[in-house]
């Protein structure tokens, strides 16, 4: 190879590895990535109880999935932004989790976070306050700007804790 075509190629393979090491390159530290997703999480259920659906939404990826029981899926940010709006205006309206844990992918862009949950609400049918439990499962993948979004969520709620056997 000619000396000057060497200088041009090697002066585009280094203006090329200036670009790319300018990119945000994801974290595959798992413990870092799981921190970040809890961060948010909590930070979401706090905006959440704070009736922000503004902020409570804010984490949400363009094509955010939300899948809860008995209802058609919520497909996009403006979609669970109206129905966030719609919950946080319940008077009745509390939410708490609790045992979260979250599995991180080896890339460091895809994680899982579940937990479980208490959610009261005003029963429409009996125009009363009533709390049910379940289990919520949030997907979280790396958006664009190097951040991770809620990609999708699944809230399923569960059987009432049974009773406990009167003593004997």
């Amino acid at each position: 190879m000619p000396k000057s075509k060497l200088l041009s190629f090697l002066s585009a393979a280094a203006a090329l590895a200036l670009v790319a090491g300018c990119a945000k390159a994801p974290t595959n530290d798992s413990a870092k990535v799981g921190d970040e997703v809890k961060t948010n999480m909590t930070e979401m259920v706090a905006a959440f109880a704070a009736r922000d659906a503004d902020k409570a939404v804010s984490w949400d990826a363009p094509d955010f999935v939300g899948m809860l029981h008995g209802t058609p899926n919520v497909t996009g940010q403006e979609a669970d932004r109206a129905l966030t709006k719609e919950q946080v205006a319940d008077p009745a309206m509390k939410l708490s989790v609790s045992d979260a844990v979250v599995d991180v992918a080896a890339s460091g862009d895809l994680a899982v976070w579940r937990a479980t949950y208490n959610y009261t609400y005003t029963d429409p049918a009996t125009k009363k306050a009533k709390t049910e439990v379940g289990n919520w499962v949030v997907g979280w993948k790396r958006g664009a700007d190097g951040q991770m979004k809620e990609a999708w969520g699944v809230v399923s709620d569960t059987p009432p804790p049974a009773a406990a056997a009167p003593p004997a």
